[in-house]
């Protein structure tokens, strides 16, 4: 848990921000907005929490952590079969809602004792029980829910809340045709922490990796899962055309790290292989191509950079539907195959006019101030009743979903 005190004399109201630790997406959003909430002088307290620490069994956060990251791993196919099975309005509400009452007991109890002003929701796990706390009138807080991809799936969808915060015009386009009232939903962008947002000094940067001014760089990262094919990512660069310089992050995971090592043979003037790094923001300013995987907060962080993306290895689901709005804007390319990794990066470096059109491109679709943007929102309107879906607009909303 993490407790802030902001200081000055409009201290005033209590937030509560929840996430749930099923990949790091959810994580670093919550921790984005504890930051922005932090400076604020209408805030007394933050409290930015893991709703799964206050899980009552082990079986309760298995399923929704330690169970997804391994079927990440090892049934990605299972997990695109499922988001796209799950994806219908209200489809598995009842039922989730019935074993997150079952296991969540220590969580509403803390809920209680804080009486937050406001609650924030980076996951819909605990925005489903903090709802039935709201529908019961058994809790007075305001709730919003912050969605960290680009596209909605239909778990997010609540049966009460006072706002929702989504990346895109497209997302609350989606959320309106389904029923839910325009005026609830705030198109945001998804908050990336607001260092990414700072200027850093390249030439600085460059020197501290020993990077050489005059070569592209090409950031690869093995992400937060571990599931991206790295070793293949770094096998494919050893044949690239173009003479660049590769960062590899190999995050907390040593194994791959000295493999990659091992497979670079020693070559530190076209690699460095760091390990977990706090320094991602400032590597991604000076980097020219970042390789990997287009979780929510990376893409986002990426476009906040003017970072262009080669998408490898999409999570099915989400990562899917985020790579479809990346490849849509101009922000990214997409390997299907990574036997064709080099030729397509060689492709892309050959044509820098392209390169300044992607960045400019991720500049667009940025949004730097997503997290000042619903801390604002929030400190304005917390005395806003909350929106209760009625069963009846869920029927609607049902329908509504059977016909797109």
């Amino acid at each position: 848990m993490t407790t802030a005190h902001a200081t000055g004399r409009r201290e005033r109201k209590r937030v509560l921000i929840l996430s749930a630790s099923a990949g790091t997406g959810h994580l670093r959003a919550a921790e984005a907005l504890a930051k922005t909430f932090q400076v604020s002088a209408e805030v007394s307290e933050v409290l930015n929490d893991d709703a799964l620490e206050y899980s009552a069994t082990g079986v309760f956060r298995e399923l929704y952590s330690t169970l997804y990251n391994r079927l990440v791993r090892s049934a990605p196919s299972f997990v695109g079969w499922w988001y796209d099975r799950s994806d219908k309005p209200f489809n598995t509400a009842q039922l989730r809602l019935i074993f997150d009452r079952l296991n969540t007991g220590p969580l509403v109890a803390f809920i209680r004792h804080f009486q937050p002003h406001i609650i924030v929701c980076t996951h819909f796990m605990p925005a489903n029980v903090i709802a039935h706390l709201i529908s019961r009138r058994r809790l007075s807080a305001h709730l919003s829910i912050v969605v960290t991809d680009y596209d909605i799936h239909a778990m997010w969808l609540s049966k009460a809340f006072h706002r929702y915060f989504v990346a895109l015009n497209e997302t609350k386009v989606h959320l309106t045709a389904l029923g839910l009232p325009e005026k609830r939903i705030t198109v945001s962008g998804i908050p990336v922490d607001p260092v990414f947002s700072e200027p850093v000094d390249a030439d600085a940067v460059r020197q501290a990796y020993r990077l050489a001014p005059d070569r592209a760089t090409l950031l690869v990262s093995a992400g937060a899962l571990g599931v991206s094919p790295t070793e293949s990512v770094v096998r494919r660069l050893l044949s690239i055309r173009h003479r660049v310089q590769t960062v590899v992050i190999c995050g907390k995971n040593e194994d791959l790290r000295a493999r990659v090592e091992a497979l670079t043979g020693g070559d530190t003037e076209s690699f460095r292989i760091l390990g977990y790094t706090t320094e991602m923001h400032r590597l991604m300013h000076i980097s020219d191509l970042f390789i990997g995987k287009p979780g929510g907060l990376t893409s986002s962080e990426c476009m906040v950079c003017g970072l262009p993306m080669v998408i490898i290895s999409p999570i099915p689901g989400q990562e899917d539907r985020n790579s479809d709005h990346l490849l849509e804007k101009g922000c990214a390319i997409k390997c299907n195959e990574i036997t064709v990794l080099p030729y397509k990066v060689d492709r892309l470096l050959d044509d820098q006019a392209r390169m300044r059109a992607m960045r400019e491109n991720c500049r667009r679709m940025a949004r730097p101030d997503a997290a000042q943007c619903i801390v604002n929102s929030l400190l304005k309107e917390t005395d806003l009743p909350p929106m209760k879906v009625t069963r009846q607009l869920r029927r609607k909303m049902v329908r509504e979903a059977k016909d797109s």
